[in-house]
């Protein structure tokens, strides 16, 4: 009894063990082949380091206006007899938008006139008699004084004629109506907004240590939200002081609009142009990496131990850098690369140092477009 027990006992260490062994090999096996299985190399994109013009910009955000824009409203009261106005029209200074009621107007203006006619030939008579010398230079006077009021009432009525007309007082685009025909008006009631869009302002805001690189005449560019198109203009106008609770400074600019796609009151993007500087370089901002470390890009070297041949093997290293100034997608950068380096612009992501590398440069991650198409 006491042998089969310890032949039990044998067999079942025999067991345990080869089942420890087995799976300590299999450990070692795995290890072994990880540590030695070659890294799959990453595909990225890549752009050499060369100095290069750099034009710096001032960057703000702003909001533009039309150069001319009014809320058009009548002179007096009455009630709309002609309407002469459509949704997005364009007219022409002095161009009749809104005709009120002026029947009583114009009679007293034709009653006027035959007045003033009658006047004016009576005038002719006094001044006939007085050069035969049979008139009376009272009588000329008086009649002098007739013809010059009614003319002068004449003026008058005509005048209350125009305050019953709306015309446009500069050329534009009109907005939605918000009168109809029939209705009474009172002055001070908007009827219509009309906006010269031709040409735009916009108004934005710039630090105060900025201030001493702006002047008039400074070229900007501006681009709107949901539109990739560049608007041209120039600054019109820096206000003189600071705003002492925001240290802003206020400018304008006058911006060209020939096809209408800028709206007043849209927001706008603005970068107002610095003299160009020469041999600066710069990289595209996606090849940045941002973390509490610093600034880095990944550049990409021949692998360590190897020769300079045609064939050999690209791999990541992390290079810190330090950032200048940013004009649109590019960003200055003021130490850690010169040139010749080759920069990593996309798929950092998978990258740590030492990961093997493979260039693809047929797109441009900027834009997503082949190389070809960006650079037409």
């Amino acid at each position: 009894m006491i042998k089969r027990f310890l032949i039990a006992i044998v067999l079942l260490g025999l067991i345990a063990g080869g089942l420890v062994g087995f799976n300590m090999f299999r450990d070692k096996a795995i290890q072994d082949f990880f540590a030695n299985m070659p890294a799959q190399a990453v595909t990225v994109s890549t752009v050499t380091v060369e100095p290069a013009s750099w034009t710096p910009v001032i960057d703000a955000i702003g909001t533009v206006s039309a150069s001319r824009g009014v809320d058009l409203t009548v002179e007096t009261t009455g009630i709309v007899k002609e309407l002469n106005i459509a949704t997005n029209q364009r007219v022409e200074e002095g161009e009749v938008l809104v005709r009120l009621d002026d029947a009583v107007q114009q009679a007293d203006l034709t009653a006027t006139r035959a007045q003033a006619a009658l006047d004016k030939q009576a005038l002719e008579r006094a001044l006939e008699l007085r050069e035969r010398g049979v008139g009376s230079a009272v009588t000329l006077q008086a009649a002098e004084a007739a013809a010059a009021a009614s003319a002068a009432q004449v003026e008058k009525l005509e005048a209350v004629l125009q305050q019953k007309q709306l015309r446009a007082p500069f050329p534009g685009k009109l907005g939605i109506p918000r009168v109809d025909e029939g209705q009474y008006l009172t002055p001070g009631v908007a009827v219509v907004t009309l906006q010269d869009i031709d040409t735009m302002r916009a108004d934005f805001t710039v630090p105060e240590q900025r201030l001493s690189q702006l002047s008039v005449g400074q070229k900007v560019r501006l681009t709107a939200d949901g539109d990739d198109t560049a608007f041209a203009g120039e600054i019109t106008g820096i206000d003189p002081k600071v705003d002492p609770s925001s240290r802003l400074v206020s400018v304008r600019a006058a911006i060209d609009n020939p096809e209408g796609r800028l709206t007043p009151g849209q927001f706008v993007r603005i970068n107002v142009e610095m003299p160009q500087e020469n041999d600066v370089i710069a990289l595209p901002q996606t090849a940045l990496v941002t973390s509490l470390y610093g600034d880095y890009v990944y550049a990409a070297r021949p692998k360590e131990g190897e020769g300079e041949g045609d064939d050999k093997t690209l791999e990541a290293r992390q290079v810190f850098v330090g950032v200048g100034r940013r004009s649109g997608r590019n960003v200055e950068i003021v130490s850690g690369l010169s040139a010749g380096d080759v920069v990593v612009t996309a798929g950092q992501n998978r990258l740590s140092n030492g990961t093997p590398l493979t260039i693809d440069n047929t797109l441009d991650p900027a834009t997503g477009l082949k190389r070809e198409a960006a650079a037409q």
